[in-house]
This record gives structure tokens, C-alpha cells and sequence, in this order.
């Protein structure tokens, strides 16, 4: 039977996906210290309308607000035991902005670290994070997404556990894992591109990419290496909008929604499938990257 994915995947063209969550809901007051995650029970429109913004730009994927969900990051904030609540909730909103656009709209179920360094590093065992990664996974399932979307992986310890944590959570969905690549190509656990797209085969995902780093251009590299090492894989790049910087006390980045555009086309030709953008874009962002791959695909 066809999935969502399956049919959004069908021939061969470029697919939107949306931009950045937390940092657009920094832009609209969130306090820093605050887990952007509550504001899926205290302020459910806001995240609504973040996402309208994104599918009324041309995104076809959107993410849901869940990127730090899990037991182990919503425990410093004192929100372990709504874990499931937030998650579903998460999935819910998403999923109702989803179902009222005039497009075919898939729902990706957001899945970040555990901010956790995996044994023998740290003490977060394979076990014990499988099960941290099971519980939200059960969560945004129970609210109707579409694929899980692992994201902002730096070990590949860690990737294997999320994604173990999603079948123990009993699905058939789509996986699709993105990692970040943002120390001299690696990621900060030293995970090359090449090593990252080989690592994982055994799991059959969906999608493979990058997300976050410092910049367009080097996910542009990690793209690069990533098909040359497995050239039929669906390739997701998801970069920053450039460079961040503090002005005045606040974070900006520097990549114009011109610039990601242009960034669009390139790293579409050299073999993204999904693209899109992470930190620091906004809705005007993924409407000029949108039309500009529209256009050089007519």
C-alpha cells in the first residue's frame, strides 16, 4: 500500500520542506530557558499559524514543533511526565494545518538528541535512549504524522537508538535521519558524510541528509559527498540560513531569502531531493527558495 511519503515521493522532482521552528518562535517571545515545546499546550495558534505560514509558502514537509520533546531534554524543564501529551499534541496541530491546505501537505514528526552523551562517553545507554526515543515517537504517532523525522544528529550511537526507538514504537512509517555536519565537515562527534550515508544503510530509510551546520555552502559539500557515496538515496539538505550572529544582543543570521534561493537550485543539482532550511528561516525563506525551484523545474 502507498504511504503519504510514497506519494509525495513519486517521480523525480525537488520537494519543499519548511524552514526554522525554534528560532521563529524566539522572534515571536519565547523565553530563553523556556522549552519551545510548551508552547504546543499553552499556545497551540501560534504554532498553527507557524505552519500555515510554511505550507501558504510552498513547504510540502512540515515538521512538527517536537524537536526537543524527549523525556531526557523536557526534564529540565520539568515536563518529563507530559512527555506523550506534548508530542501528540505536537502532531495534532500540525496535522489539522496539514489536512486543511488545498495541497497535499505531509507531516514529519520531529525528533532531536537527547542533548545526552551516549556510553562510554557519557551514561546514556543504548537501551535507556531507545526507550527515551520510543516515547515520543509513540506520541507523535498517536497524532497522526506521516514520518518520523529524526534530525540534528551529531552520533551515529545516538541515530541508531532513535531509530530502533521508532520501531520498538511499533510503526511502519517512513525514518528519515539527518545529521550535522558543522567541525571541518564532520559532525562534533567526527561522523563523516560518506560514513554517515553507509552507516545506516542497514536501516532502509527514506531519506538520508543535513540539517543546521553553519551555512548553505557546507551543507552544499555534505550533499556532495553524500551522493557520490550512495547516488540513488533521497538526499534531504536543510541548512541554517547562514552564518549566526549576535547584534545587539540577539541571534541574526545572514543568509537572505534571495541567498537561500539561490542555494536551492544549486544544491538541487547536485542531488538533494528534499530541501529546505533550519535555523534562522522564516516563511519568506521558503517561499523564495520555493518558487525558485518551481520555476527552473517548468
Amino acid at each position: 500500500m502507498l504511504t503519504a511519503w510514497d506519494d509525495l515521493m513519486i517521480g523525480e522532482g525537488v520537494v519543499v520542506a519548511d524552514g526554522g521552528m525554534g528560532t521563529t518562535l524566539f522572534s515571536l517571545g519565547l523565553d530563553r530557558g523556556t522549552a519551545p515545546e510548551l508552547w504546543n499546550l499553552e499556545r497551540p495558534d501560534t504554532i498553527a499559524e507557524i505552519h500555515r505560514g510554511y505550507i501558504d509558502a510552498g513547504a510540502q514537509i512540515i515538521l512538527t514543533n517536537s524537536f526537543g520533546g524527549n523525556r531526557a531534554r523536557l526534564g529540565r524543564h520539568k515536563l518529563a511526565e507530559k512527555t506523550r501529551e506534548i508530542n501528540r499534541t505536537a502532531a495534532k496541530i500540525a496535522r489539522g494545518e496539514a489536512d486543511a491546505a488545498e495541497e497535499a501537505i505531509l507531516v514529519g514528526g520531529s525528533l532531536g538528541p537527547t542533548g545526552r552523551l551516549m556510553e562510554p562517553l557519557g551514561d546514556l545507554s543504548p537501551a535507556e535512549a531507545e526507550s527515551i526515543f520510543a516515547e515520543q515517537a509513540s506520541g507523535l504517532i498517536d497524532g497522526g504524522v506521516d514520518v518520523l523525522w529524526i534530525e540534528t544528529m551529531s552520533d551515529l550511537q545516538e541515530v541508531h537508538a532513535a531509530l530502533r526507538g521508532c520501531i520498538q514504537a511499533g510503526t511502519n512509517l517512513p525514518l528519515v535521519a539527518t545529521m550535522t555536519f558543522d567541525t571541518h565537515g564532520h559532525t562534533s562527534m567526527g561522523v563523516s558524510p560518506e560514513n554517515a550515508v553507509t552507516n545506516l544503510a542497514d536501516f532502509n530509510l527514506a531519506a538520508i541528509g543535513a540539517n543546521c551546520g553553519n551555512g548553505p555552502e557546507e551543507i552544499e559539500v555534505v550533499i556532495v559527498k553524500m551522493h557520490a557515496a550512495a547516488p540513488s538515496k533521497i538526499l534531504v539538505a536543510k541548512s541554517n540560513a547562514g552564518m549566526p550572529r549576535l547584534h545587539e544582543g540577539k541571534t541574526t543570521y545572514d543568509a537572505s531569502p534571495e541567498i537561500m534561493a539561490e542555494h536551492a537550485l544549486r544544491v538541487s543539482a547536485l542531488g538533494a531531493r528534499i530541501i529546505g532550511a533550519c535555523c534562522g528561516s522564516t516563511a519568506e525563506h521558503i517561499r523564495a527558495m520555493s518558487i525558485a525551484i518551481r520555476s527552473h523545474s517548468e
